[in-house]
Order: structure tokens, then sequence, then C-alpha cells
């Protein structure tokens, strides 16, 4: 039997993904996470095999939440189950340790199957993202984005999709401070002087979130 923790800060979501669970035999879900603080103390209290994590959860999130999953449990699969879609966003959970990557608007068997192929010693990219990360992987055409910090590079996709320095702090469990100094880096790395020119910037390479 798989054990599996879902962490996901919507009710709704983690609902029908133990619904899709609960269809199959082979796989159960021992636990429920919304937040990244709450993913670190469940899977020090629960004999976890497979985490099912969300990219944008309250607190610690992102690719900072898979790294520090991957430093303390290096052998258990961390399974990305996210609505971004941008090969950036895939290529950077994936180096950061995730084993697989899943969209949530995909069919329920593509889930199931990414679960068993992990648990299994595997790795899985949604089969629609694939081409996206391949090229995008292969590229020579480096774009500047790919210089920002992990943390520089979500702030910008969340100052892209108009949200507040205040909004991201508090999404971040940040200063607003630090994210205005993230900001100012993130600005000076890719030559941008205002919010026209980021979200231009953003929009012209797919950055913006959702």
């Amino acid at each position: 039997m798989i054990k599996i923790l879902i962490a996901d800060d919507h009710a709704v979501v983690r609902s029908g993904l133990k619904q899709i669970v609960a269809t199959a035999t082979d796989i159960t879900v021992v636990d429920e996470a919304v937040s990244g603080a709450d993913v670190l103390s469940k899977l020090r209290s629960r004999e976890v095999q497979l985490l099912m994590l969300d990219m944008t959860m309250p607190g610690i999130s992102g690719v900072d939440l898979i790294r520090r999953v991957h430093g303390e449990y290096p052998e258990m699969p961390i399974l990305i189950l996210s609505i971004h879609n941008e090969a950036q966003v895939v290529s950077r959970a994936l180096r950061a340790g995730a084993a697989g990557y899943v969209t949530k608007d995909s069919d329920p068997e593509v889930l199931l199957a990414a679960i068993r192929k992990l648990a299994d010693g595997g790795r899985f990219i949604d089969p629609k993202l694939v081409d996206a990360v391949v090229f995008e992987r292969h590229s020579s055409d480096v774009p500047p984005h790919e210089i920002l910090s992990d943390r520089e590079f979500e702030v910008l996709r969340a100052l892209a999709s108009g949200r507040s320095i205040n909004d991201i702090a508090d999404t971040f469990s940040l200063s607003a401070k630090t994210i205005s100094t993230h900001k100012r880096r993130l600005m000076q790395k890719l030559g941008l002087s205002n919010n026209a020119e980021l979200i231009r910037y953003s929009i012209r390479h797919g950055l913006a979130a959702h």
C-alpha cells in the first residue's frame, strides 16, 4: 500500500484528491497538510511514502519547501500537483528535488499513474508538459530570468499577477521590506526600471502567476 500525504491549502482540492485515491486499491491517504509548516510537522509524525504537494501554500512554499522536504527525506518522492504549467516553474521544482509534476486539470488516471511510478522509484512529468520542459531545458537562448534566485523568481511571478508587496509578504511569511529588496534585486538583474516594464517582461515570457 502506497501511503501518501496530501498537502494543499484548499479543502475542496484535498477532498477531490482523496476521492480519486479512493478508487485505487493500492494507494491510501494517511494525512493532510494545509501549509508548509504543517507538511514538515506531519512528515515527522506519520509514516509517509509519498508527498503530493501544491506549489503555493501559506508560509514556506514552492521551491523552498521542496528543498526542505527533499533535504530531510531524500528517499521520499515528492509529486507536485499545481495549477502552474509554465516550463520554468516545472524545471525549478524538479531541480529542487521533486520527482514528478502533474497539473491540477489532469485526468485522474494520469495522477494515479504518477503516484505509482514515483512510488516505484521512477520520475513522472505530466504528458502535456513534457515537450515544453524538454525544449526549455535544451534551449541555447537562456532568458534573463534564469539568473534569478528561486525566491526572486517567485516574487517576479507574484508581482506580474498584480499582487501587492504586502500580499506577497503575507504569502511567504516574510516582511514587506524583504519582498521589496527581492523586487529591487530582480529588477536590477533583468534591467527593468518600473512596474510597467516588469509586467511586459512577464507577459512576454509567460511568467505571470495564475
